[in-house]
């Protein structure tokens, strides 16, 4: 990866001539094996979007059982943000600057709650926090929204407190969250390999709990094949134009925190 001079921020060039972003967002993490392992095969890079939600095995993601994966794919080179501790979907603004949320995740029987933007910040916050705990490593300044949902007073509230959203592009859409009667995999794979382009933000999970007949082991190998296949490759979201000056500026103000730090 190489890095050019835009302005005064160093940025981070894309792998290849067509980069695409593949993105995963937490999930039951029956499958996160498969996808790690997946990865490493195709020396490809992503980004994870983390929240505490439950697994298959009766923990959480975000717990002691799953926190050596989370540091072993720490050291290959992927992103990481958070995706809200309690997985807290944003529903509407409210008049006193507080925001409607639908707190869910896979099995747990959703609730409505209500949340100031400190509060939300502190959500992303505690996940960023239990990362480092994990890994020993920095999240980036990037974050992503359950669903996707949010309003121009969320993202500002975030924006203040150092986190920038990240959707995702409509051909990425992966539809693993779909039904799979309607939505099986073959059709899911045809639709993908004919829209995704260069460029686009790919968006799938570590596990689906309605799907039942999930879409990782099925898709995500030939997919990733057919896109090699037209000459595209897969990079972090600290490639990707938009974000590439949010990582340096971050690194650059991290650097001199710890100058600063080290001085007698």
């Amino acid at each position: 990866m190489a890095l050019t001079l835009v302005g005064t921020t160093l940025q981070a060039a894309p792998s290849c001539d067509k980069p695409v972003y593949l993105t995963f967002d937490t999930g039951h993490m029956g499958v996160a094996p498969l996808i790690a392992d997946t990865l490493k095969r195709f020396d490809a890079k992503a980004t994870f979007f983390l929240a505490n939600e439950p697994t298959q095995t009766g923990g959480q993601t975000l717990d002691a059982q799953w926190a050596p994966w989370w540091k072993n794919l720490a050291t290959q080179g992927h992103d990481f943000g958070p995706h809200t501790w309690d997985h807290d979907t944003w529903l509407e603004d409210l008049p006193d600057g507080r925001f409607k949320m639908r707190r869910a995740a896979g099995v747990q029987k959703p609730q409505i709650v209500e949340l100031t933007a400190q509060q939300y910040c502190e959500s992303l916050d505690k996940v960023a926090q239990r990362f480092t705990e994990m890994t020993g490593k920095k999240m980036g300044p990037l974050f992503r929204a359950p669903a996707g949902k949010s309003s121009p007073a969320l993202l500002a509230a975030t924006k203040a407190c150092g986190y920038t959203h990240v959707g995702w592009s409509a051909a990425g859409f992966l539809g693993d969250e779909l039904s799979s009667q309607s939505h099986p995999n073959a059709q899911l794979l045809e639709r993908a390999l004919r829209d995704i382009k260069p460029g686009d933000i790919l968006m799938a999970h570590l596990g689906i709990w309605s799907r039942q007949d999930p879409w990782a082991p099925a898709v995500l190998e030939p997919l990733m094949q057919g896109l090699k296949d037209k000459g595209m490759c897969f990079a972090p979201l600290r490639e990707h134009p938009r974000y590439a000056p949010l990582f340096a500026s971050l690194e650059a103000k991290r650097s001199e925190g710890k100058a600063v730090a080290s001085k007698p």
